[in-house]
């Protein structure tokens, strides 16, 4: 078996209520996210895959006020662990919606998730609402997270509305989700990396989209930065290295080995973006990719399977 660890899902119940709470579908309009009996035929191509599967953004936080946040991760949550539990066969585990209405309804959320629901991680995303991650606000989550010994999932995020150059209005040709996402990523284990949290929370488990953003590519301007940083213990490299990371990368080959060199094959997982990027054809580019990569088999296991059931802590 082979687990897609990064996969997205749009449930009805919680689309529906938000639908409730805005005025415009703010939801990308792929029929294999919302649509499950379909999103099933589709899988039946891939019969050897079991998915993890998390809420399509935008995120949660984005969408209604704060008021509304908790009733509406609960709906989701619910939902998310009634289609693994009813389709055991295709989905694997979840990955939990949060509420950062505040602070203790989201540890809350985290605790109903995965001690009531049996979920195995959250999702969050790269900003929250304009905050980093390293805001002192959001420790109490990574140190729940690192007591449950469970990943957070981190998702890429850049506002459409958000200009690439200051003197414009917004992004333009869709750059803030091309080139935008990755660098978010890249900002975000950078400020988590700098800040010191991977330092306070050392058996903290993050898995980032994308195949860690730009941060392989960049590895060698990073550790030779002529910026000091004298609260860390350990060079910033050395935390970077402890992200997971998934192989949502378009199935390129080169990208793939790129990761691999940087992160090696202990925190690389097979995750493809499932359905948002070609669905079918993207799974399989994927799987073709991972199989084309100059290294052991016995590493092309622990991306493929082995890794992400350490991570979920799950046996199969």
């Amino acid at each position: 078996m082979i687990i897609d660890i990064f996969s997205h899902i749009l449930p009805p119940k919680y689309y529906a209520a938000v639908m409730k709470k805005v005025k415009n579908d703010p939801f990308i309009s792929v029929p294999s996210v919302i649509d499950l009996d379909f999103r099933l035929k589709i899988m039946d191509e891939l019969k050897d895959i079991s998915q993890v599967i998390s809420i399509v953004g935008p995120p949660l936080e984005t969408l209604v006020k704060p008021s509304y946040m908790v009733e509406l991760a609960r709906i989701a949550n619910n939902e998310l662990a009634n289609i693994v539990s009813r389709h055991s066969n295709k989905f694997l585990a979840a990955i939990a919606l949060l509420p950062f209405n505040d602070i203790e309804s989201t540890l809350a959320e985290i605790d109903r998730a995965i001690t009531d629901l049996g979920m195995r991680g959250v999702q969050i995303y790269t900003d929250i609402n304009g905050e980093p991650l390293d805001s002192p606000k959001y420790i109490p989550i990574f140190k729940k997270m690192e007591d449950y010994d469970l990943p957070i999932f981190l998702h890429p995020i850049v506002k459409p509305w958000a200009p690439d150059y200051p003197n414009e209005k917004g992004s333009r040709y869709n750059l803030f989700v091309t080139v935008g996402w990755p660098h978010a990523t890249s900002m975000a284990m950078m400020r988590l990396a700098i800040s010191g949290i991977l330092e306070k929370f050392p058996n903290l488990k993050l898995i980032t989209h994308h195949a860690g953003g730009t941060i392989p590519y960049l590895s060698a301007r990073i550790n030779n930065s002529p910026y000091k940083y004298p609260h860390l213990r350990n060079k910033v490299i050395d935390s970077l290295h402890k992200f997971y990371n998934d192989t949502a990368v378009r199935g390129d080959k080169a990208n793939l080995m790129c990761a691999y060199d940087f992160f090696d094959a202990e925190h690389m997982v097979f995750g493809t973006d499932f359905p948002m990027a070609g669905s079918v054809d993207m799974v399989k580019d994927t799987i073709r990719s991972i199989n084309e990569m100059e290294i052991p088999n016995s590493h092309k296991l622990k991306i493929l399977t082995e890794n992400a059931k350490y991570l979920l802590k799950i046996t199969i």
